[in-house]
């Protein structure tokens, strides 16, 4: 344990920090930035929060006593009528959930081409360029249905990227200063895109309940069994969030 009383830490950096439990008391954090931040069970008092910016998995939060989460998923199902199929529960439904996904994901990729190629690779307030999420999407579909689903040890592309807290796991590549073109991050996700569209044609309601069998190997995800269910929809909330994530950076992009 490590007590900062009275303590000066402007502009600290906690990076890969353990600090479940710790207690904050007449702290400024005003400026922060908190990425990929566990905050499950976090209580805040008298708070000010002005001007904050939150994008997240909210579940069970409340405000000045006031459920917000029913609040947001309405307003986010309004703003994007397509949101709603991205939890389905039958084949048909996942069906229609990747249709979706593949005739969006073509307008955003029509969207990016109208950029500069130097653009793709730029990144706006430290998250991923376009490349690079093109690049996580074929590490997610390479964990999620070819290793998970499809039960391949070591599925992962070199291109593949995983997420930026993801340190050294046995097998898993991770070139972050790669700079491939556009085309070539393409050309491997109508491969790997192709292959979710034919796992999922192939479900049936009892096998997305089914469970995968367990990969003996290092790599991500860990060894156990999941529902097929759970990885697919792993899939589908990657593709929907970080569709969203871009179309907003490719705004800003075209702007400057």
């Amino acid at each position: 344990m490590a007590d900062f009383i009275d303590a000066d830490l402007p502009g600290a950096r906690f990076d890969n920090t353990d600090l479940s439990g710790a207690q904050f008391r007449a702290v400024d954090l005003s400026g922060a930035d908190f990425r990929s931040v566990d905050l499950t069970g976090a209580v805040l008092r008298g708070v000010d929060l002005t001007n904050v910016d939150i994008y997240g998995e909210l579940q069970n939060v409340t405000v000045n006593g006031v459920a917000i989460v029913p609040l947001v998923e309405a307003e986010l199902n309004r703003r994007y009528p397509e949101r709603a199929q991205m939890r389905p529960s039958d084949p048909a439904g996942f069906r229609q959930a990747w249709a979706t996904l593949v005739r969006l994901w073509d307008q955003t990729v029509d969207r990016a081409r109208s950029l500069p190629p130097a653009r793709l690779h730029e990144q706006v307030d430290g998250e991923w360029s376009f490349i690079e999420t093109l690049r996580h999407l074929v590490f997610a579909t390479d964990c999620w249905v070819r290793r998970a689903i499809e039960g391949d040890p070591a599925p992962w592309h070199p291109l593949g990227l995983p997420w930026s807290e993801m340190r050294g796991v046995t097998g898993v590549p991770c070139d972050r200063a790669a700079r491939p073109g556009l085309d070539e991050v393409l050309a491997l996700r109508r491969d790997r895109m192709a292959g979710v569209g034919q796992v999922i044609a192939a479900q049936t309601p009892a096998s997305l309940d089914a469970g995968t069998t367990p990969v003996q190997a290092p790599g991500w995800p860990p060894a156990r069994a999941f529902p097929v269910r759970q990885c697919l929809l792993t899939v589908l909330n990657e593709e929907w969030e970080h569709r969203l994530y871009a179309e907003r950076d490719l705004q800003r992009l075209g702007d400057r």
